[in-house]
């Protein structure tokens, strides 16, 4: 079965934060018109999409994320830090669970330029283990 990684940082009981890969089951299979097979993940539902451009040079110190949320990168890049050291740089198509609302939080900052991106809020509710699963 297809899967899709994102890249999930969230807080840690002592107030930090940390990155993990979480696989994204595709178990929603639907033929398209031309009979291809399109695989999709579960659904949830977002309650306000919505395009930003982080301008260049943007470098925030620690912050917590103000809501959970998929931030997807369109253009340019995005290079997040989380308590541990660990730095990971997102480009166009990439995106990533920013889940760390409690705590120290992380870093952000654009890198060589402006970064376009989408924010998908995932409500509080939406159980993470069941979305990313193959069954339901």
């Amino acid at each position: 079965m297809a899967a899709v990684t994102v890249t999930w940082f969230h807080a840690t009981p002592d107030g930090g934060s940390v990155f993990e890969d979480l696989e994204v089951a595709l178990p929603r299979e639907r033929t398209d018109a031309e009979g291809h097979v399109i695989a999709g993940s579960n659904f949830y539902a977002s309650p306000s999409v919505q395009l930003a451009e982080l301008p260049a040079g943007l470098d925030q110190t620690w912050h917590t994320a103000p809501r959970r949320q998929i931030v997807t990168i369109l253009s340019g890049a995005v290079e997040v830090t989380t308590t541990d050291g660990a730095t990971r740089r997102f480009g166009p198509g990439q995106m990533f669970l920013a889940d760390d609302m409690g705590g120290k939080g992380h870093l952000t900052r654009t890198v060589d330029g402006p970064a376009q991106v989408l924010f998908a809020p995932m409500p509080p509710e939406v159980d993470l283990a069941a979305w990313a699963a193959s069954g339901g």
